[in-house]
């Protein structure tokens, strides 16, 4: 039984790169299906996610501020799914679910809902630390070759 779980585990070890394209692609279609309605809600759909901001006293372009995270969750989200620009789009991310982490938080919401925010910001922290593997754009164009 011990050889059949080595074996398992030196072949799941040699495939890194393929486990961070599953990643990419998972959290990528994901985060476009999410971000998408958002970003063609339009101004209205932008007002009511940018007045999140309010509960940082931050009261001034509710409709910049909505517009800019529903555009980070939708193409993010895609730039992740191509593993391009990789780093910028997990970082970009990573600030994004931690205002809405945060501002669930502010507003008593209470850790069951802001959860999914919090696992979501810190896999793509994470991700930025781990880049986007050889199956990527970044890897082809000599964005982002990552020591191996």
């Amino acid at each position: 039984m011990s050889n059949l779980l080595n074996d398992i585990y030196y072949f799941v070890s040699t495939k890194k790169n393929c486990g961070l394209l599953i990643f990419r692609i998972v959290l990528g279609i994901m985060f476009m299906w999410h971000g998408f309605p958002k970003l063609s809600g339009g101004p209205e759909k932008w007002l009511a996610i940018g007045q999140v901001m309010s509960v940082y006293g931050i009261t001034f372009a509710p409709v910049l501020w909505g517009f800019l995270s529903a555009f980070t969750e939708c193409i993010g989200g895609l730039l992740i799914f191509l593993g391009l620009f990789y780093r910028l789009a997990a970082i970009l991310l990573f600030c994004n679910l931690l205002v809405a982490f945060s501002s669930q938080m502010l507003q008593n919401k209470g850790l069951s809902k802001s959860s999914q925010s919090l696992e979501d910001g810190f896999s793509f922290l994470a991700a930025l630390f781990i880049g986007p593997g050889r199956y990527s754009l970044d890897y082809y164009l000599n964005i982002d070759r990552q020591i191996e």
